[in-house]
């Protein structure tokens, strides 16, 4: 089940990014940042009471004239309402109801998305609450009145938030075909690999009813298997701004990435492996799905025989951050190689799930452990009691320890290493998690 999105959207200087960091850095917890992910954070993994949910931070450069807020402002809206499940409509109680505020709610109220409206910069209620009910002229609810630097009434807000979540939730839950998200950068060939898979298929292309997002569901049945491919390619250019367009491509990537089960990242073989590739890969493995690197327009490489291993290495050096991922040299023009995706596709999925007994886990622990002796610190040295396996997609382990904090990373892959020794796992990441057996988390 993937987990709900919720974006924030607002004018310049209202407080987007504030909140977005209150959040995602203190109020609630953040999954750690990985490597080739870019540094400027617009999305994170958060919680509240228990319910999960991605938080998208649609603010970007600020515009200097009027005429430009109004038309970035519309289009953050549009990505908002294209991708989000719940949309955050932050305003500022010092500025008061403005013109493009009323303009965007517009938008917001004719999306029938669930929209909650938080009136920023309430530091005092005594002062600034008679101003928080002007904004009932929006028409699109009750106004929460929040303080993101302050830090005020961020959990009524968040209360507010995951009242929506219910519904969206439960209907994904019916749909268990599996699903694949097919990203990578504008231009790199993701609607042409779509094509292609129909075209071989012959089954006719179908919107699936309920999807409201800008990226486009297309059912391709494969082998009597239906699978259910979400395309990204519908970046609209709107922008000229570089940086707005990778911006707003990664917000989409984002949610198509959290409604999948493998994730096909597609980079261009004419052009390499970039550092944009290796961002939006990291969006995937952040996730814990399943990866697989397919390396379009591979008909038009010149090639010797060592081009695909030379071609591999250097891809794998570029997304050294998940050295599990499986790769495809394809070519959705001439079709080489398309029916190597569905294979790829059903292993990944099968290796998501796999689950090994607890029995068989502890004795490969045992035996990695008189192979090579757990770190120590200042005398005392790491002991690994148990392991158990607790969950799928991604395969998460549990090992009881004696002191967490003498947990290393070098130590955490070794045995992750001897455990996809003995099961393979290709094509999926593994979650290992350490207790203490007071029963503390890391």
């Amino acid at each position: 089940m993937s987990k709900p999105i919720v974006a924030i959207v607002g004018r310049p200087n209202v407080g987007k990014s504030t909140l977005f960091n209150v959040l995602a850095g203190d109020t609630i917890s953040i999954v750690k940042d990985t490597p080739g992910v870019t540094r400027d954070r617009i999305y994170a993994d958060c919680s509240w009471l228990d319910r999960n949910f991605t938080l998208i931070d649609t603010g970007g450069i600020e515009p200097d004239s009027k005429d430009i807020i109004l038309s970035q402002m519309r289009e953050q809206a549009e990505i908002a309402i294209a991708t989000a499940d719940v949309i955050v409509f932050i305003v500022d109680v010092r500025q008061g109801l403005v013109d493009s505020d009323s303009k965007v709610a517009d938008m917001l109220r004719k999306s029938k998305k669930p929209v909650v409206l938080a009136v920023n910069k309430v530091d005092s209620f005594q002062k600034f609450g008679n101003d928080v009910y002007e904004f009932y002229n929006l028409g699109i609810g009750d106004p929460v009145p929040v303080s993101a630097a302050s830090r005020l009434g961020l959990g009524e807000l968040l209360d507010d938030i995951i009242k929506h979540f219910g519904e969206a939730e439960e209907g994904e839950d019916e749909d268990d075909r599996p699903r694949i998200a097919i990203v990578g950068k504008p231009n790199v060939g993701k609607s042409s690999i779509i094509n292609q898979l129909l075209g071989e298929n012959r089954v006719i292309v179908s919107n699936i009813a309920g999807t409201t997002r800008d990226a486009v569901d297309t059912e391709i049945v494969h082998n009597g298997t239906e699978y259910v491919f979400i395309d990204t390619a519908g970046l609209r250019r709107k922008s000229k701004i570089k940086e707005e367009l990778e911006r707003y491509s990664i917000i989409r990537t984002v949610s198509a990435v959290e409604r999948a089960d493998v994730v096909v990242v597609v980079i261009d073989a004419e052009e390499g492996v970039t550092e944009q590739d290796a961002k939006i890969a990291g969006i995937a493995h952040d996730r814990g799905k399943g990866i697989i690197v397919a390396v379009n327009k591979w008909d038009a490489i010149e090639k010797h025989d060592k081009t695909i291993y030379e071609y591999t290495n250097n891809i794998k050096n570029t997304l050294s951050f998940m050295p599990y991922a499986e790769f495809a040299f394809i070519s959705a023009k001439t079709g080489q190689r398309m029916n190597k995706l569905f294979e790829l596709i059903d292993m990944v999925r099968e290796n998501q799930t796999l689950r090994v007994a607890t029995g068989v886990l502890n004795e490969i622990m045992t035996e990695a452990v008189a192979l090579q002796q757990p770190p120590s610190d200042k005398g005392k040295r790491l002991r690994l009691y148990y392991i158990t396996q607790v969950a799928v997609k991604p395969p998460t382990f549990v090992i009881f320890v004696n002191d967490k904090e003498l947990t290393h990373f070098s130590y955490t892959r070794y045995i992750e290493n001897r455990i996809r020794e003995s099961f393979g796992f290709k094509g999926t990441s593994l979650k290992i998690i350490y207790r203490e057996r007071s029963g503390k988390e890391q």
